[in-house]
């Protein structure tokens, strides 16, 4: 699988997107690549759709994943050495943006007498479980929060604390622009503010965007993936429905993938 991968590189809540047309026509990126939404989780789908996109790909196409690796699903120690592993050898072709989930984590970990309820509230104890962390749900005093947090640092592996850290919250190519939620339909791509790109934005799902940017992201799931305007949507998910998808993304084309 992972040479596979190689060989094409080197040659919550449930919202309906809004009702606006979409055209690819428009569609402007430097290069083709692929964006790949939220896995939360789910370590199969996830070489499914990697043996799915390798199987389509030309060969000169990046590699975009749209944040929420993590939480929810039972498998985020293996998605994330995947992703890890896979951006490491390949750092100029991968891109893995940081999602909420990611963020939320860290800030578990920075924070867990703090913040630590609200992460595990919202899929930390299957992250958690996947490291072999084990705790009872019931008793989450601050010393336990504090104790869960110094097991789990320890749990990861050599590097990916830092490597998480460093996450981008969004990636351009042309008028295409990755982010993990959102953007706010009426500031420029490169003025968005961090809370908007990960957590979302009220206008961002019924408001088109009046200049040629097209946003292509996850975080909010839809039923199926979908392209309206200024919007590409990919987040199905994964964790809940099964289906992982993703989308190649050219000049004047997109194109939508999915695996289950």
């Amino acid at each position: 699988m992972r040479a596979g991968i190689t060989s094409w590189l080197k040659n919550l809540k449930t919202r309906p997107p809004a009702a606006l047309a979409g055209s690819a026509e428009t569609y402007a990126p430097d290069t083709p690549f692929f964006a790949i939404g939220d896995v939360h989780g789910c370590a199969v789908q996830l070489e499914k759709l990697l043996a799915e996109l390798d199987g389509i790909a030309s060969g000169e196409e990046n590699l975009v994943f749209l944040g929420d690796y993590i939480d929810r699903g039972p498998q985020t120690r293996e998605v994330l050495t995947r992703l890890y592993d896979l951006n490491r050898r390949m750092p100029g072709r991968t891109t893995c943006l940081m999602g909420n989930h990611e963020r939320m984590m860290l800030d578990f970990i920075d924070d867990p007498a703090g913040d630590g309820l609200h992460w595990l509230q919202n899929g930390g104890f299957e992250t958690l479980k996947s490291f072999g962390v084990l705790t009872v749900q019931h008793r989450l005093d601050s010393s336990t929060c504090i104790g869960l947090a110094n097991r789990l640092e320890a749990a990861l592996p050599r590097g990916m604390q830092e490597w998480l850290r460093a996450l981008p919250l969004q990636w351009s190519s042309g008028n295409m622009h990755c982010v993990h939620a959102a953007m706010s339909p009426r500031r420029a791509p490169h003025v968005q503010r961090a809370q908007t790109l990960l957590w979302g934005h009220p206008n961002f799902l019924n408001t088109a965007r009046e200049d040629s940017s097209v946003v292509v992201h996850g975080h909010t799931i839809v039923k199926q993936a979908g392209l309206s305007a200024s919007r590409i949507s990919l987040d199905t998910g994964a964790y809940r429905t099964g289906r992982l998808s993703a989308a190649r993304i050219s000049t004047g084309a997109c194109q939508f993938i999915e695996v289950q």
